[in-house]
């Protein structure tokens, strides 16, 4: 499941003098502070460059989210204060020069406000990922396309194959929720590298690819739900099925989050598919499952049970309008209304009534489509008691986002239900959604931690599937 706070971007800026002891010469260079909310702490980098007209060009990073370089609107520089629309993220900025080295603000998203000041000289940030692979790699690698033949569209990956001459076994990689990269790549992490580097190192071919309209792939998201995911999952079946050194019998599926989801919907009705890794893949609703996300991370930031419960009464009542009603104009006009009319009764001021209403208008953009009304009405059991082969599920202990102690059961007993026993459930201890050893699993933790995958969750997955597939 994809995770956001806050996105940052470029802008471009005319930063002209009005008036005042500086000058827009006075921004260049790199600003970096650290934006503390209730919830989390993210640290902020603007960097601005001056063209020969004296306009402003800047780049806004958030390293900790792996976000850098995207649009972000107009800046105004007066009287040593600098103003910065950031529509992307309902966003703005306002500071002021305290010094020639610092400027002391106010960050603006969707009406709350948050202290952010800047001090310059901000140095790159590196992140140590010691598990990345580099080359050269002791198996082959190659770039391939292949088509979704339902919709029309090529898709394109990388295959990594063993050495030797095959046949081998094979896995699909499959992403979670939000456009992703092949590689999955999420917090300067790149997890799907990872897994696939080790799992060819185990004798057994990868094919990772990216998610339709990402990178090099074509095809459009915008309309597209979990069943549309799965058929991009099937065109790399169908494909690894005409490569000779691939054996047609032992092709798999492993996907990560959503695609715990995706995989069980494709081997549902395809019988060729031979197995199937759920990594932290979800076993009950999307409904539940964001619940509980929502309480979970909430009540890991400190949040007080209060605001839980008011969080969780309000977004439960949202997904059930979403689900209930597909026309998106008139949701999000009885969402508005309803929300409006809770709010009345709350006694706040019209400020605060802005505010609340800003930010539920802007929840409501990110979930008024196909994909969320599907996922959240969606039980998966209606396909995992459909699936023949044999089925790993893995869960990390610390997973936030997907816990494991409503998904894991419900994978095992719908899996169960329809005669498969052939399923294995596992809880990891110490790892998150990542499948990180980490130490709370919240989100705020990815970036931070150096491994990507824990070796011994690949190790699991690996010696599994060489079992399954009879891999000597």
């Amino acid at each position: 499941m994809k995770r956001t706070a806050l996105l940052i971007g470029l802008f471009l800026i005319t930063g002209v003098l009005l008036s005042g002891q500086r000058t827009s010469r006075d921004l260049e260079g790199a600003w970096s502070g650290i934006l503390k909310t209730p919830s989390v702490e993210i640290e902020v980098v603007f960097r601005f460059t001056i063209t020969g007209t004296d306009s402003i060009k800047a780049l806004l990073d958030s390293p900790d989210q792996g976000a850098f370089d995207i649009p972000c609107g107009e800046v105004t520089f007066q009287e040593d204060t600098v103003f910065i629309d950031i529509p992307v993220v309902q966003g703005s900025y306002r500071g002021g020069f305290s010094s020639d080295s610092l400027i002391t603000g106010t960050f603006t998203q969707m009406g709350h406000k948050n202290a952010l000041s800047v001090k310059k000289g901000a140095k790159p940030v590196v992140h140590n990922r010691p598990q990345e692979p580099v080359p050269p790699y002791p198996y082959r690698e190659e770039e391939v396309t292949f088509m979704n033949t339902v919709e029309n569209f090529s898709l394109a990956g990388t295959l990594t194959l063993p050495q030797g001459e095959g046949p081998f076994p094979a896995v699909v990689l499959i992403s979670g929720s939000g456009q992703q990269d092949r590689d999955e790549a999420i917090f300067m992490h790149k997890p799907f590298k990872v897994l696939a580097d080790h799992l060819t190192r185990n004798g057994i071919a990868v094919l990772r690819y990216d998610d339709r309209g990402m990178g090099k792939s074509k095809g459009n998201a915008i309309k597209a739900t979990s069943l549309s995911f799965a058929d991009d999952a099937e065109a790399a079946v169908t494909y690894l099925m005409e490569r000779p050194e691939i054996n047609a019998r032992k092709i798999g599926l492993a996907g990560h989050s959503e695609g715990g989801l995706i995989a069980p919907i494709a081997a549902s009705h395809n019988r060729n598919i031979a197995f199937i890794v759920s990594l932290a893949g979800p076993g009950v609703t999307g409904y539940d499952v964001i619940l509980r996300q929502t309480e979970d991370i909430m009540r890991a930031s400190g949040a007080a049970q209060a605001e839980i419960a008011e969080t969780l009464a309000t977004n439960g009542q949202l997904f059930h309008m979403l689900i209930d009603e597909s026309d998106q104009r008139k949701f999000s006009k009885d969402a508005m209304e309803w929300y409006g009319k809770e709010l009345d009764k709350k006694g706040l001021t019209q400020e605060e009534r802005q505010q609340k209403m800003a930010a539920f208008a802007q929840g409501l953009v990110s979930a008024n489509n196909p994909w969320m009304r599907y996922f959240l009405a969606t039980d998966p059991a209606q396909f995992w008691s459909q699936v023949k082969c044999p089925v790993l599920a893995l869960n990390g202990e610390k997973d936030l986002q997907v816990s494991q102690e409503i998904n894991l059961p419900a994978i095992r007993a719908a899996v169960r239900s329809g005669g498969n026993r052939k399923v294995k459930t596992v809880m990891l201890p110490g790892l998150n959604h990542l499948f990180q050893h980490s130490e709370t699993g919240s989100p705020d933790e990815y970036i931070k931690i150096e491994e990507t995958f824990s070796p011994g969750a690949m190790e699991l997955i690996s010696s599994w599937i060489r079992k399954t597939m009879k891999i000597k």
